[in-house]
């Protein structure tokens, strides 16, 4: 599998019925219906993919879109909920981050308060690990099979791991003038409250 199957079997899964988890469940699958190499092949041009997303730039529109602040963890699960925007909506954001305010699914997030997100939470963990299940329900140790799977992936990098942080630098969303001029309109779609 190389980046442009990626992209085709993602897309195909954007097109599944809403909702993270019956998008997943499709995506395991599909997954669960091709090679071992595949499998471990998907979850490569995954982790290269959402390499892609690791900016300061990215981190601080997720920061604007969730209030001022996203976590670490928040953040790590931004990137594979972008990759399920497809990969137009993906490219265009690691391009330019603002255009995140284009999106049909950032645009459902604005004015609603982020206790009432639900399906809609602009963060998608599980994708990072529907390849590994796949991997499983291939090799039949459905529980068991993490070390094995991480050790394929692994060695398909080459042992190209990712880097020690975001790339570019880092800046503060909170503060409004800096926000405006890099972040315009998702800025103007998440004004943030008052933060003291």
């Amino acid at each position: 599998m190389d980046v442009d199957s990626f992209w085709e079997l993602m897309e195909e899964c954007r097109r599944q019925p809403p909702g993270p988890d019956e998008r997943l469940a499709w995506l395991r699958g599909e997954l669960s219906r091709r090679s071992l190499s595949e499998v471990v092949q998907f979850q490569v041009c995954l982790d290269g993919v959402t390499h892609e997303a690791f900016t300061w730039d990215l981190w601080a529109a997720a920061d604007r879109i969730f209030g001022g602040w996203c976590s670490d963890d928040g953040f790590c699960y931004f990137g594979p909920w972008m990759v399920g925007l497809g990969r137009e909506a993906f490219s265009r954001a690691v391009a330019d981050p603002d255009a995140l305010a284009d999106a049909p699914e950032v645009q459902r997030l604005m004015g609603r308060p982020r206790e009432m997100w639900n399906d809609d939470w602009p963060g998608w963990e599980s994708l990072d690990y529907v390849a590994m299940e796949a991997y499983g329900v291939l090799t039949g140790v459905d529980d068991d099979c993490g070390d094995a799977f991480y050790e394929a992936v692994e060695a398909e990098q080459h042992g190209g791991g990712g880097s020690s942080g975001p790339v570019g630098e880092r800046w503060d969303v909170r503060r409004e003038d800096e926000a405006a001029r890099k972040l315009p309109r998702l800025s103007a779609m998440f004004p943030l409250r008052s933060l003291t």
